[in-house]
């Protein structure tokens, strides 16, 4: 008896056995059962378990495995990714392979030095040497600028795609070496202010605090591109008295004011990569504050900064070469920008601001013109 039951659970487990092998419907049930989740990452859980941990390459925020790389890198696409290891965060942190900020600090130096020896005594090799001075002095003061913005902006780069590989976001750089890095480039900053007349150092010393405040403003007011415009174009009152020892307020002050709309002009501009993001993170810039009404405030921010310059260069008595190239230039160029930019396209924006260097450029070109051609004139 009890071997006839055993023979017939032995023949009923096996049926049952072979109708599970053979029932589509079991068959579809098992198949469903090893797509789900769970079941994926315990897989997953036991695979990673049982194989070699692997490197990793970031590029650009995006993460790939890669079997022959031996150590985490940011790759920055551009000429820095060529730099040692060690050095590349510290290249990128003072953004020496975007040179555009740069430029923006530069040309209103570059434009206050030339007025004031057009319109004064000064000799053209003083001129020549201030220049090549406030150049080195650009790169260093806006390098510096960038660390102390990316300082006071760790825990929010992060959280925006463009800005969550800074060095200080990703902790490539951690916060003592970034305060480090800055200390070193403002000593290079110092090496150009020695070379100022006691006035200019003066005047030079009245904007830093500008420069350390201006990365809080996002978090103050929807109006950081103001307090940036005045940090900026402070550079136009340091090349005057640089060569003069003075201010003369009828030329520098209408020269200062049209600096500061125009970079409320090209600011607005690259702000509009950001707004998502910057809604997101809760941050604030003239962008989400002119939101739709932007074309309509930067057309007047661009007419006040080429009428501001006129009115500058007509009370420092400019010529003809300055009204065609320098205003005429200007407009021409601003009027394009706002005409072809589109606000909702990130690289529209970028490219719209970047060409805010050919606007500095053209200026001065105009003034470097204006000069000649009265040296000519007075031959």
């Amino acid at each position: 008896m009890r071997l006839s039951l055993a023979v017939r659970l032995t023949k009923s487990a096996l049926y049952q056995k072979s109708y599970a092998l053979y029932n589509p419907a079991v068959i579809k049930q098992a198949t469903n059962i090893s797509k789900k989740p769970i079941i994926n990452s315990i897989q997953r859980q036991w695979i990673q378990s049982t194989t070699p941990p692997q490197s990793t390459t970031v590029t650009t925020g995006i993460t790939n495995n890669d079997d022959e790389s031996k150590s985490k890198r940011i790759i920055y696409g551009s000429w820095i990714d060529r730099l040692p290891e060690k050095l590349a965060p510290y290249a990128f942190l003072a953004r020496v392979d975007k040179p555009v900020g740069t430029w923006l600090l530069y040309w209103p130096c570059a434009w206050g030095i030339t007025m004031a020896t057009y319109s004064n005594d000064v000799s053209p090799w003083s001129a020549a040497f201030m220049l090549g001075a406030m150049g080195f002095g650009a790169i260093c003061m806006r390098g510096a600028g960038c660390t102390i913005n990316d300082l006071w902006d760790r825990d929010v780069d992060n959280k925006v795609a463009r800005t969550k590989i800074r060095p200080v976001a990703a902790g490539t750089v951690t916060v003592p070496q970034a305060i480090g890095f800055t200390g070193v480039q403002l000593l290079g900053g110092l090496a150009v202010f020695l070379t100022l007349n006691q006035y200019t150092m003066m005047v030079s010393a009245s904007t830093l605090a500008l420069v350390v405040t201006y990365p809080l403003m996002k978090r103050i007011t929807y109006w950081p591109q103001l307090v940036l415009g005045m940090a900026f174009n402070s550079g136009a009152v340091i090349g005057w008295s640089s060569m003069t020892g003075s201010i003369d307020p009828y030329v520098c002050l209408p020269m200062y004011l049209g600096g500061i709309a125009w970079t409320l002009t090209y600011d607005t501009i690259y702000a509009h990569q950001d707004k998502l993001d910057d809604v997101k993170v809760g941050v604030k810039s003239t962008a989400l504050r002119f939101a739709d009404k932007t074309p309509q405030w930067l057309t007047g921010f661009s007419s006040t900064f080429v009428g501001l310059t006129a009115l500058a260069g007509y009370m420092n008595g400019q010529g003809l070469p300055f009204y065609l190239i320098s205003v005429g230039g200007a407009a021409a160029h601003l009027a394009w920008q706002l005409k072809t930019v589109n606000y909702d396209d990130a690289k529209s924006c970028w490219e719209r601001f970047h060409s805010n260097q050919r606007v500095g450029a053209i200026v001065w070109s105009g003034l470097l013109a204006d000069y000649a051609y009265a040296a000519t004139l007075a031959a």
